[in-house]
């Protein structure tokens, strides 16, 4: 029997295992893409600002935290899979969660070097409409923004 995988907002005690998820699955789809921030700066910054401030999304199975979104106003700011649990459906269940939370459109930045993240969201019906040099982002990584209008 697979084990169940429930969606839920995230409170002050999930803070930690969602940084993880976080660390974690930005440095396996990510290895080439340098990241701004320290581990323990990612943990504060998720303790004390997404968390309390951003509309945060856990995906919770057997006790253990193995996704996170963030949604920002109409921005689709963060999501992320624990290594091992992409192309199981959760990612889809996330956008359309996204998608229900924000029925006017959805925005988000994902990295150009990231094609399975872009080939993912194209699939969700977002189109891209900007591409940058990287040049505004903390990693000065190339990325590109994909909108979804309904």
């Amino acid at each position: 029997m697979v084990p169940e995988v429930v969606l839920r907002r995230a409170g002050a005690a999930d803070a930690g295992a969602a940084a993880e998820v976080y660390l974690r699955s930005y440095d396996a789809a990510l290895p080439t893409v340098r990241r701004a921030h320290t581990d323990d700066e990612v943990r504060e910054w998720f303790r004390h600002v997404v968390v309390p401030s951003l509309e945060t999304w856990v995906a919770v199975s057997e006790g253990e935290t193995v996704g996170v979104m963030v949604l920002d106003r109409e921005e689709l700011a963060q999501l992320y899979l624990a290594p091992g649990r992409q192309g199981r459906g959760l990612g889809d269940r996330f956008v359309e969660l996204a998608k229900g939370q924000r029925p006017d459109g959805l925005e988000l930045w994902t990295f150009q070097v990231n094609e399975r993240a872009a080939r993912f969201y194209e699939r969700h019906g977002f189109v891209a409409r900007e591409r940058t040099d990287g040049a505004r982002n903390e990693e000065r990584e190339p990325d590109v923004r994909y909108v979804w209008r309904p």
